[in-house]
C-alpha cells in the first residue's frame, strides 16, 4: 500500500475524492493538507473556521496538516510553503498526493509539475467525470455539505449556507457547474460514509465580501470587482 497525503479544501469534492481513494485499498492516507489563512484562522476562499476543520478530520478519522498562509499572500510565498510542507511528507516515505480536481486542465498540470519537481505524484480519483452524475451519486451515498461561499455572479443569499441538493443547484445562475469546479461555489462537508458521525451545525451569519482582482482583455490589465458571499458556519448549540 503506497503512503499518500491528501490536499484537503474540507468540501464536496475532496471528501468524494477522499471516499473513492479510501475505496480503492491503494493508499495509506496519512494525512489531510489544508491551507489556513493565518490573518482570520479559516480556510482561505472557503472562509471555513480552523476549529471545524479540526473537529470534521476527527470525525473522519485522519489527522489534519495546516499550512498557514498570510493574509495576502504571494504566488511565489505559497509555492514556497507548499514545496516544504511536499518535502515534509516525503521523509516519511509518501510517494502521492490526491487532489479532487475534475477537468481543469491547467490546475492539473500546475500539480503535476510541482510535485515532479520534489519526485513525487498527483493522483485524481474524480478525473474527466461528469460533474452531473459526480453529484447525483455523491448525494446517493449519504453525503451532506454546506454551501459556505459563492461568486455572486452564481449563486445568492438565499442559496449560501444551505445544504446543497440537486434542485439548489438548478436554482442557480445558467451555466454554473453541479460540482462548481470553475469555482462558482465552495462547500463544507459534515456527514456521509467517511465519517464517524454527523457534525451539527448551522449557519449563522451571511456576509457578502467584495475583491479586486486583474483580469487581461485583449491584451489590457485590468482590474474588475466580484463579489462572493459567505456563510459564517458554528456548530449547534
Amino acid at each position: 500500500m503506497q503512503k499518500a497525503v491528501f490536499c484537503w479544501s474540507g468540501g464536496k469534492d475532496s471528501a468524494f475524492a477522499l471516499y473513492r481513494a479510501l475505496s480503492s485499498g491503494e493508499f495509506e492516507i496519512l494525512a489531510l493538507l489544508t491551507t489556513i489563512n493565518s490573518a482570520f484562522s479559516r480556510v482561505s476562499m472557503h472562509g471555513v473556521r480552523e476549529e471545524l476543520m479540526d473537529l470534521q478530520a476527527k470525525q473522519i478519522g485522519i489527522p489534519l496538516y495546516k499550512v498557514y498562509i498570510p493574509e495576502v499572500c504571494t504566488n511565489e510565498e505559497y509555492e514556497k510553503q507548499m514545496e516544504e510542507a511536499m518535502l515534509f511528507w516525503k521523509e516519511k516515505d509518501v510517494s502521492h498526493i490526491i487532489f479532487g480536481d475534475i477537468f481543469l486542465e491547467d490546475l492539473k498540470r500546475y500539480r503535476e509539475e510541482k510535485l515532479k519537481k520534489v519526485e513525487m505524484k498527483a493522483v485524481f480519483p474524480l478525473w474527466k467525470e461528469d460533474t452531473t452524475e459526480l453529484l447525483s451519486d455523491f448525494l446517493k451515498l449519504g453525503f451532506k455539505t454546506m454551501i459556505c461561499s459563492g461568486s455572486c455572479k452564481n449563486i445568492n443569499e438565499n442559496i449560501v449556507g444551505e445544504t446543497l441538493t440537486e434542485e439548489i443547484v438548478g436554482n442557480m445562475s445558467p451555466g454554473t457547474d453541479p460540482c462548481g469546479e470553475n469555482g462558482e461555489f465552495h462547500t463544507f462537508v459534515y456527514a456521509g460514509p467517511i465519517f464517524r458521525s454527523e457534525l451539527e451545525i448551522a449557519c449563522t451569519e451571511k456576509v457578502v465580501k467584495f475583491y479586486k482582482v486583474k483580469k487581461e482583455t485583449e491584451g489590457k490589465i485590468e482590474e474588475e470587482e466580484v463579489g462572493y458571499w459567505f456563510a459564517d458556519i458554528k456548530l449547534k448549540e
